[in-house]
């Protein structure tokens, strides 16, 4: 198996990833993980990856470019139509055990490393990415969801663990997700923001995004809304 890990804190992965099971793994050839640093990927001085989000509201927002040109430059290396694409988001589907065990047959992860508000939704539209997250909590950085997800996965990969039968048969703030968010450039590779988020008209904005967070949530995670539902009664 490759994996390839998107992040913009590359010193979070490295060390973990040269301990323990993963290490293991890495040696007995099982795997080999492949961390890129996607500051090496942006064209400025100062090595931005974030930007402020169109429409306004807190937190940044990490920009399209430097993940597409890391994607394209593994593409120059490997076939990545063949690969898994998993961003790690709150937004995505709870990883489980399952997941883990169906991830573990793939011949390529890559895996994107979320931070701040999220990443600019565009790179949702040039690439098949599935969000994935390990709990309905909010840690500070994606890299150390990737971690979890790469464990998980590296353990069930063939002579890796001594009693790989054990491993088989281990066990197992609102009621909405958040909306897409976009940031700076305005148009990249014929992809535009949404009007609405550019009309500085901040009711309409409020609910564009209102809607977005109920389309998402009833889509990916409709047992939060049934639970929301049963807190109310």
């Amino acid at each position: 198996m490759r994996i390839d890990i998107l992040t913009g804190f590359p010193d979070i992965v490295r060390q973990p990833l040269a301990q323990s099971i993963i290490k293991k793994g890495r040696d007995k050839g099982a795997v080999t993980i492949h961390v890129h640093n996607l500051r090496d990927y942006t064209d400025d001085r100062h090595k931005t990856i974030d930007d402020y989000p169109y429409g306004g509201g807190p937190g940044m927002v990490l920009k399209v470019e430097p993940f597409d040109r890391c994607l394209q430059d593994i593409a120059g290396r490997c076939d990545i139509s063949r690969a898994r694409l998993l961003m790690m988001s709150p937004r995505g589907a709870t990883f489980s055990q399952s997941k883990a065990v169906e991830l573990s047959v793939q011949e390529h992860l890559i895996l994107l490393c979320g931070h701040y508000k999220g990443v600019d939704e565009r790179l949702y539209e040039l690439y098949p990415i599935e969000d994935v997250s390990i709990g309905d909590y909010v840690l500070s950085s994606g890299e150390i969801a990737a971690l979890v997800i790469t464990d998980s996965i590296v353990r069930l990969l063939p002579n890796v663990l001594k009693d790989i039968e054990s491993a088989w048969s281990d066990s197992f703030h609102d009621e909405w997700l958040d909306a897409p968010y976009y940031t700076r450039p305005e148009n990249y590779r014929g992809l535009k923001v949404p009007d609405v988020l550019t009309s500085g008209h901040h009711e309409r904005i409020a609910a564009w995004r209102m809607k977005k967070r109920r389309e998402l949530t009833e889509k990916r995670r409709p047992d939060l809304i049934e639970k929301a539902k049963n807190n109310k009664i």
